[in-house]
């Protein structure tokens, strides 16, 4: 969520201060319309929200909801942007950005194909210099693997990572290219070491957890992506190379996710993960742009 706020600011031109909340019990299990006092949820595990207030607030998250709208009762000039949907309150913001598939409809709400990101040509460009020697004996073509886990609505089970070993396995064989793997921490660890097994005799490299994360020098490197399903951001941050997408689907799913998943097929920017590497190109998804010039016209109009 996090990368999601800053990629907008640094979009707009501006260097965020950043704020992380942690709020107490109970507000931390309330939903927004049921904070009373906001302010007061606070925990000092997060930090502190007080004046001077910002000019523009960009928040994410369940828990930002009723905290934004506190800050803008307090600062009217403040303009205030959430992105993903705040669940209510959609006309209390100067502007809602939020992925097409939840479905939000007012003159407000900006609607992107995927999760906004700060995927930039800048940032690969650097990755990839920073990365160039690590990669450098790996067989191209370099198919980067981007593992999410399980969350809320999937479950990465012992036989989906059984299942998603197999497929890789075989890309590597057809394509005669290498993997460049990074995890997270939801893959879990006895995921991971079924994945690490089935691919011990394969030319891949497999991030361990230390040292800098490759996550962006994959994404600079790699000719073509195979990403799981469970994840939206990476999905999206995958898309916005412009690079060819696979998806392999975990177990579970939600009908927002099918509604994601299914657009960007029905565009042409991914494709389901059947263990074969195939190559296309698409038009560029550019939500970056639009989210920002949204802003940049509230912007405009609110100090009108």
């Amino acid at each position: 969520m996090e990368s999601q706020c800053i990629g907008l600011a640094e979009k707009l031109g501006l260097t965020p201060i950043i704020k992380k909340v942690s709020p107490r019990f109970p507000w931390s299990i309330l939903p927004p319309q049921l904070w009373i006092a906001p302010f007061s949820a606070l925990s000092a595990t997060g930090d502190n929200l007080t004046p001077p207030w910002p000019d523009i607030l960009i928040a994410t998250g369940r828990q930002t909801v009723a905290l934004a709208l506190a800050i803008k009762k307090a600062s009217p000039s403040t303009l205030a942007v959430q992105i993903q949907s705040p669940t209510v309150y959609l006309k209390h913001f100067d502007v809602v950005i939020a992925p097409a598939h939840d479905r939000l409809t007012a003159d407000n709400v900006v609607s992107t194909a995927g999760a906004l990101h700060g995927v930039t040509p800048q940032k690969l460009d650097k990755a990839g210099v920073a990365f160039a020697s690590h990669y450098a004996n790996l067989k191209k073509p370099l198919i980067g693997v981007l593992i999410g886990g399980t969350n809320k609505k999937y479950r990465f089970t012992k036989e989906n990572a059984e299942r998603f070993a197999s497929l890789l396995e075989e890309a590597v064989h057809d394509s005669g290219g290498s993997l460049a793997i990074t995890p997270s921490r939801r893959t879990g660890e006895e995921n991971l070491q079924i994945i690490e097994s089935a691919l011990s005799g394969q030319p891949a490299d497999i991030w361990d957890g230390s040292g800098e994360n490759p996550y962006f020098g994959i994404l600079a490197l790699a000719d073509s992506f195979v990403v799981t399903g469970d994840s939206v951001n990476m999905v999206s941050e995958a898309v916005a190379t412009g690079k060819p997408v696979h998806v392999f689907q975990p177990s579970g799913g939600s009908a927002k996710f099918s509604r994601f998943h299914l657009q960007l097929e029905q565009q042409g920017k991914t494709r389901p993960f059947t263990g074969q590497i195939e190559y296309w190109e698409y038009p560029g998804t550019d939500d970056m742009t639009l989210a920002a010039e949204a802003v940049e016209n509230a912007w405009n109009a609110h100090k009108n």
